[in-house]
């Protein structure tokens, strides 16, 4: 029968065919920056409200935001520190 589904593609029990969400945003001036404005869908599909934090990931198709994981945001944070700490012998042994 092949392998079982995927369980990340299951939102509210329902499989589908296609789990991407298409949509468009505008950029907008936010003071002397920029920002882009979620709708309730967007927000409902990355199962974040308003006030919580983001994950940005650069791919080589643009860019993927996630719901931030504080598991992760610490595994990096503590990769950051030891690079930063190592980073000539990181270095040679890139070489």
């Amino acid at each position: 029968m092949g392998p079982p589904p995927d369980p990340s593609l299951a939102r509210g029990g329902a499989y589908g065919y296609n789990v991407r969400m298409n949509a468009t945003v505008k950029v907008t001036r936010i003071g002397n920056s920029a920002g882009v404005v979620l709708s309730k869908d967007l927000l409902a599909h990355l199962d974040v409200a308003v006030g919580e934090t983001l994950s940005v990931t650069v791919t080589p198709r643009g860019i993927e935001l996630s719901a931030s994981q504080a598991d992760f945001d610490a595994q990096m944070a503590a990769a950051r520190e030891v690079m930063a700490r190592r980073r000539r012998a990181l270095r040679e042994l890139a070489k």
